[in-house]
């Protein structure tokens, strides 16, 4: 799969790292059946460039890169209040001297708080041109529409980029980390019989999936759901592997059962605490210092708990947990993963 003719930033200039958790293998394997647990490790894409690091890095590479070709002087995005990838969108816009702009949704009725820790914060402290609240179920690609509208009036340039950086484009970055993991598994001698990643937007999970048929890498790759169950999470996660099969020109299509989605860990709500997420959160600070957060990358690994609890992730198995990021977003919610109102 070659990606040398799409235009790209380079905003991290290494290979995100592969690292082994031994002590929070061995702390899960006391709960799972016959007292033996899964080999778990995890590939550090919370290092990735751009503060603080974080998924949404690889997939700013290519739509920064065209937003550049196109001339374009402010990068318009979306997300929930919490967003980590308006956070870095911001991030790579200060890198390249643009503006940013961003419309949040309230998904959870009053929970943009302008005065706010986490995430709030840093869109305040990192100086967010303009942000627009909007309430749940909002057209979201209208509203940014209309704040592209509104620049073009004024003479500017706005390039909208959809929520999480999930389209085609976007997914390229993560063709690229399939053919990294590919790299490094062949340096390191490692072989995985699973990677475990989170499923929202889409963007990653589709990415990985377009990647992992391209670049035949014969892993059986695991979403597990933050915000939709597999009926509504898995047809928009084989859209967008589709998509990017077709925007590399490979000729194939990519078929449902190469997309594995898992439900069941992310309610009550998008990014509403539940006490499955806070063990999960507590135990891998606690057992390795790997700090996750409350919205995705912690009901991502309460996810990867629950099936090895389940017997459905074999102890058998050594397991990659694809770390997507989010730091921020955990200081936000500070009494809730100590436990003082799980």
């Amino acid at each position: 799969m070659d990606l040398s003719c799409f235009p790209r930033r380079r905003y991290t200039p290494y290979a995100t790292p592969l690292e082994p958790l031994p002590h929070l293998s061995a702390a899960l394997a006391a709960s799972c059946p016959g007292g033996r647990g899964p080999e778990l490790w995890v590939k550090r894409d919370d290092m990735l460039g751009l503060f603080p690091g974080g998924n949404k890095t690889r997939k700013l590479e290519f739509l920064v890169a065209d937003a550049l070709a196109q001339g374009a002087d402010t990068l318009i995005t979306c997300g929930a209040p919490q967003s980590n990838h308006c956070r870095i969108t911001l991030a790579a816009a200060l890198k390249e001297g643009l503006k940013c702009r961003f419309v949040i949704e309230e998904r959870v009725p009053d929970s943009y708080d302008p005065h706010g820790s986490g995430n709030h914060f840093m869109f305040r402290l990192m100086g967010v041109e303009a942000l627009t609240v909007v309430p749940a179920g909002t057209d979201m690609a209208a509203a940014m529409t209309k704040v592209a509208d509104e620049l073009k009036a004024a003479g500017r340039k706005g390039y909208v980029i959809p929520g999480g950086g999930s389209n085609a484009l976007g997914g390229l970055g993560y063709v690229a980390c399939a053919q990294e993991l590919q790299q490094q598994c062949f340096e390191q001698g490692l072989r995985f019989d699973r990677v475990v990643v989170g499923s929202g937007s889409s963007g990653t999970h589709g990415g990985l999936v377009a990647g992992f048929l391209g670049n035949n890498i014969r892993i059986p790759l695991t979403g597990i759901g933050v915000s939709r169950d597999p009926d509504q999470q898995a047809p928009l996660v084989l859209k967008e592997a589709q998509a990017v099969v077709d925007l590399l020109g490979l000729g194939f299509t990519v078929p449902a059962e190469a997309v594995q989605c898992v439900g069941g860990f992310w309610q009550p709500k998008y990014s509403v605490p539940n006490a499955a997420m806070v063990e999960a959160v507590q135990l891998a600070a606690r057992s390795e210092g790997l700090l996750l957060d409350p919205v995705y990358t912690g009901k991502v690994m309460a996810g990867l708990i629950g099936l090895a609890r389940r017997g459905e992730i074999g102890a058998n198995e050594r397991v990659l947990f694809v770390h997507t990021g989010g730091l921020p977003a955990l200081h936000a919610y500070e009494r809730v993963v100590l436990g003082d109102a799980a």
